[in-house]
């Protein structure tokens, strides 16, 4: 898991105030952050469109869970990342629109993704 440690220089910018709008185990961390400016002239920061890197045919990038009676998303972020903020990793890995989706139905087989480009190594457990 060394991969997903952040590097000192990164560290130093999460301490700086504003440096990052959402911390680093947050899916729109690296999102890019645009301005719109209403009609009367105010502001508005918002989060542009986050596009998912592709997960590729290599059976290596993913493994397969099957959902037991009573986990949740974040039952599975703790399991395979070591944090249980990390569950919208494997959401983004499987196509669902809601989280509970992922764990709704025992005996579902997910994907859980082994890592995204610049989002860090998952690990295996």
């Amino acid at each position: 898991m060394a991969g997903s440690q952040p590097q000192p220089y990164e560290s130093a910018l999460d301490a700086i105030p504003g440096a990052h709008p959402y911390p680093r185990s947050s899916r729109y961390h690296d999102a890019e952050v645009g301005i719109h400016t209403q009609p009367d002239g105010t502001p508005v920061r918002y989060v542009k469109r986050r596009l998912l890197p592709p997960i590729g045919a290599n059976p290596e990038e993913t493994e397969t869970h099957t959902v037991s009676s009573g986990e949740r998303p974040d039952h599975l972020g703790q399991r395979y990342f070591g944090d249980p903020a990390a569950w919208w990793r494997i959401a983004d890995a499987n196509p669902v629109l809601d989280p509970r989706e992922l764990t709704a139905e025992p005996g579902e087989e997910i994907e859980i993704p082994s890592g995204f480009p610049g989002g860090g190594g998952g690990r295996r457990g």
